[in-house]
């Protein structure tokens, strides 16, 4: 589950992103929890999550999982029509991925 804090609400860094590149991932998690305003046993569980999330995702070159989508108009809404990506096989085929709603 994504994690949102309103903008006005979002601390500023303590580390520039130089410094936040240089740092080891236990130097990374302390910050994590203390601009944030979950527990260390919830942060755990969100890099558990993107860790098991990252095992099955696509790398460049693969050949991209089988979907199905909803078609949108021009005003973004449902059209009922669908395309599924194994049917344009071997046609070039760009993506864009997004919340329209």
């Amino acid at each position: 589950m994504p994690i949102h804090v309103p903008p006005e609400k979002v601390p500023s860094s303590p580390v520039t992103l130089k410094e936040y590149g240089a740092l080891d991932m236990h130097a990374r998690r302390k910050i994590w929890l203390d601009i944030s305003d979950i527990s260390e046993p919830e942060l755990a569980a969100h890099m558990d999550e993107e860790k098991a999330r990252e095992a099955i995702v696509p790398q460049p070159g693969m050949i991209a999982p089988d979907f199905t989508a909803h078609v949108l108009d021009r005003d973004r809404k449902l059209t009922g029509e669908t395309v599924t990506l194994s049917h344009l096989r071997g046609r070039p085929v760009g993506v864009v991925f997004g919340s329209f709603t």
